[in-house]
């Protein structure tokens, strides 16, 4: 409900700003964009026709660039700092964390993000660099270099005076790291035990065991998925040797779910999840047609079925009027399991260990709804065309294409997966092919044979 209001908000933001760039108010909108915080801001460009959006680009606060671009979808961040100089890129992104600056600078040409790189300082580029060594869906990538590290045989009140003197704290910190002169990570003290120890008590006494550390090549979703049960604030980063290269913190974990989630949610359309709403028509055309062309080749598959019982569909129009119902349940039936088992991969619930039980879960809901509404189908059939041979025909074929609906639902996302192939994307199209070819093939067939 909140998250509605904030886009309902948006627009109602962006209608007042069109209109009073329509009526020449510049600086009118310069001073409302000063008043709104970067994510605003972000979703503001984000719901802009591309002409008003560079143009309010233009009126934002440079100081705000970089914590907009953080906010923006990779597509619209590349629209906009294509068009900034580096020297410009390089002063709108200083002051950001770590991980922020290297999400924005992967999206970027080699070119331009080394010509950024190099108007930084040694210490900060020392820092971006090491962050971009890692992949982008990794705890690596996702890590921030920005820790506060202590060691094991100092009192709680050294570590006071250390955090006074410091005088801030990086942003979601709920615990401080322990390391040894190696920087090996050997645990972590909460800020509540920090604050109620006494302040003669060392370190060593009070810290945790370092329990929650994350490999640094661990992926995202499964940092995600880590966060989600263990209900973490952050965790520390280490390296294969144990030592502490960064932390994650919850807010760029809650970035990782938002994203997985209108990943999977775009990639059901075949679309791009970082699609920017005002594309140009022909680049959105270009990217949609990929999709509509492999499903045009899934439907003349299942088309070149149907032709190979011509002679049968011309004999008999009754056929021709019933053939479309056994692909169908199979198709919905198949993208049921077919959702589930995306879901349980995607959240680590399916492996090795136990795909079989759920293949043979699945295949017994399909034969158990195959049966039923093979009776029920058949039944109507027989009430409505008069026929028993006609009703039992496509009774047979429900119930072959909902078991093979339950047994492709469960094999080809994980067949998929391991062909490096996203299930979310191909999955489903996938499944209909094959519900559509059995579906057909069974109650074609068998009305050829049968039926004189």
């Amino acid at each position: 409900m909140a998250e509605q209001i904030e886009f309902d908000q948006a627009h109602l933001t962006l209608q007042e700003i069109t209109k009073a760039l329509e009526n020449g108010r510049f600086v009118h909108v310069r001073r409302q964009l000063q008043d709104m915080e970067p994510e605003d801001i972000a979703l503001l460009l984000e719901a802009s026709p591309r002409k008003i959006r560079e143009i309010l680009w233009q009126l934002t606060d440079h100081e705000d660039y970089g914590e907009i671009l953080d906010e923006l979808n990779e597509e619209v961040k590349d629209a906009l700092v294509s068009k900034m100089p580096p020297e410009k890129l390089a002063e709108a992104t200083e002051g950001m964390d770590t991980d922020d600056l290297a999400y924005v600078l992967r999206s970027l040409p080699d070119k331009l993000s080394r010509e950024v790189l190099a108007q930084m300082d040694a210490a900060d580029r020392l820092r971006v660099e090491t962050a971009l060594s890692y992949p982008e869906d990794t705890a690596g990538g996702l890590m921030n270099t920005d820790v506060i590290t202590i060691r094991s045989d100092v009192d709680i009140d050294v570590v006071l005076r250390y955090l006074r003197i410091k005088g801030e704290l990086p942003e979601a910190t709920d615990s401080l790291y322990v390391v040894d002169g190696s920087s090996t990570l050997m645990g972590h003290l909460t800020l509540s035990t920090l604050l109620t120890s006494q302040p003669d008590v060392q370190v060593s006494d009070v810290m945790e065991n370092a329990d929650d550390a994350i490999s640094v090549d661990t992926k995202d979703s499964d940092v995600a998925s880590l966060f989600e049960r263990r209900n973490w604030i952050s965790a520390p980063v280490v390296d294969e040797n144990q030592y502490l290269v960064g932390r994650i913190t919850i807010d760029d974990v809650v970035d990782v779910i938002r994203e997985d989630a209108e990943h999977s949610m775009m990639s059901l359309a075949g679309m791009d999840d970082d699609e920017d709403t005002f594309a140009p028509v022909i680049k959105s055309a270009r990217k949609r047609s990929v999709w509509l062309g492999a499903n045009v080749l899934a439907a003349l598959a299942a088309a070149s079925v149907s032709n190979l019982f011509e002679a049968t569909l011309d004999q008999m129009a009754a056929i021709a009027v019933l053939m479309t119902i056994v692909p169908s349940m199979g198709g919905v039936a198949g993208n049921q399991t077919v959702a589930l088992v995306i879901r349980g991969l995607a959240l680590g619930q399916i492996g090795d260990s136990n795909k079989k039980q759920l293949l043979y879960k699945e295949a017994a809901i399909g034969f158990l709804n195959g049966v039923l509404w093979a009776l029920i189908i058949g039944g109507i059939v027989i009430l409505w065309k008069g026929s028993w041979l006609l009703g039992s025909i496509i009774s047979a074929a429900m119930l072959t294409n909902l078991l093979v609906a339950g047994i492709a639902g469960v094999t080809l996302p994980i067949m998929l997966k391991k062909m490096k192939i996203d299930p979310a994307l191909a999955g489903g199209m996938a499944l209909t092919t094959v519900t559509d070819v059995v579906g057909l093939s069974a109650f074609l067939g068998l009305a050829t044979l049968l039926i004189k």
